[in-house]
């Protein structure tokens, strides 16, 4: 027997399994199981990425400058407080990197984001998962769970894959209630989703205890260049900085970032588009006998009678070409969580769950 040995914890991890994008058989497939702008990069972003083949034999920059300024301009905040990553997931990965090992404690949510728990583990940390109250972060629920181990909070806001979120007084509550070696991690992928909302970002300037992530990867419509980004406070980002990759992004995505991110003219778009057309499917999934929390970002969550019920359903939406996301692994299995895609995809996903539930399966 090999006596090499991976670090405690890492093989408790169940690897992280995307949104299924094929369906065996069937052509044409529609995807809503993984939170994509369906009306994708905006032109200016796309035009970045045919400019940049011209330097791809130079190596991209360290410090993501051009990025960090652009973000700091769209956001109003300051960009030696702000991190690149490769998608919000590595910055994620880094803060566990950085602040939780051996002896520490993570605390999650139970319907919270799958990586929260996979990072805790990769350092050998051990993931703490706190219940919610009807699928809605819970503060009193965080803050009793918190110990003189605590070292990092996550909680998504809004929430993945509920849709749900919580108001600033709450989560101000929560940073004020942590004990002082926590740090509250805000993970704003679908912050973007929710007009006004700021992700947090000027808690983040009030408190030494608060950290935001941000992505590229949805409203953008960047998930396939992997790009985020985090904002803290200062110490805190030079300590990820140390350990961040110094070519971390590519000159590709470094350019359709920066011009993704000044073309406000898409994201407000693309937000209002998403807006209406969640309300919509919402409705009409009522209409049918499915209900869905009150969703602040660009999926709902559909609940059905039981497990078998969601499984059924699944099925019967694959056979017609149309693919969603079982979300048992994050203690719905009673659920499937359906991106809102554009018009036609969301009447097409309505029409399909109002012949599954009038049984032409």
């Amino acid at each position: 027997m090999t006596r090499i040995k991976p670090q405690p914890g890492i093989m408790e991890i169940a690897p992280y399994v995307g949104g299924k994008s094929h369906v065996e058989g069937v052509s044409n497939v529609v995807k809503l199981s993984s939170n994509e702008n369906p009306y994708g990069p905006s032109p200016a972003a796309q035009d970045a990425v045919r400019n940049s083949v011209h330097q791809l034999h130079r190596y991209p920059s360290t410090d993501h400058a051009g990025l960090r300024a652009a973000i700091a301009e769209a956001h109003g905040l300051k960009a030696d407080r702000i991190i690149c990553g490769v998608g919000s997931d590595e910055v994620l990965a880094l803060l566990c990197q950085a602040y939780a090992g051996p002896g520490n404690e993570v605390i999650h949510t139970e319907h919270g984001f799958a990586l929260y728990r996979i990072g805790a583990l990769s350092v050998g940390a051990t993931p703490v998962e706190v219940r919610e109250r009807e699928r809605v972060t819970c503060v009193d629920s965080i803050l009793e769970a918190c110990t003189d181990r605590t070292t990092l909070v996550f909680i998504a806001n809004p929430n993945n894959p509920t849709g749900t979120m919580i108001g600033m007084a709450e989560i101000e509550r929560l940073a004020e209630g942590l004990p002082p070696q926590a740090l509250l991690v805000l993970d704003g992928a679908y912050a973007e989703y929710v007009d006004g909302y700021d992700g947090g970002a000027r808690l983040v300037e009030m408190r030494e205890n608060v950290f935001m992530t941000r992505t590229f990867s949805k409203i953008y419509g960047l998930g396939g260049l992997r790009v985020g980004w985090g904002y803290g406070p200062q110490e805190i980002v030079d300590v990820l900085n140390r350990i961040r990759g110094p070519f971390n992004l590519s000159s590709t995505a470094l350019a359709a970032a920066e011009a993704a991110v000044r073309d406000t003219a898409h994201v407000e778009q693309s937000r209002a588009s998403n807006t209406r057309l969640r309300a919509w499917l919402s409705e009409a999934l009522a209409e049918h006998g499915v209900p869905c929390d009150t969703s602040m970002a660009n999926f709902v969550l559909a609940r059905f009678g039981d497990a078998a019920e969601a499984e059924a359903c699944d099925a019967w939406l694959q056979s017609q070409g149309l693919i969603v996301r079982k979300v048992g692994s994050y203690n719905l299995p009673n659920a499937l969580r359906i991106t809102v895609g554009d018009e036609a995809s969301c009447r097409r996903i309505a029409h399909a769950v109002g012949q599954f539930k009038a049984g032409a399966r």
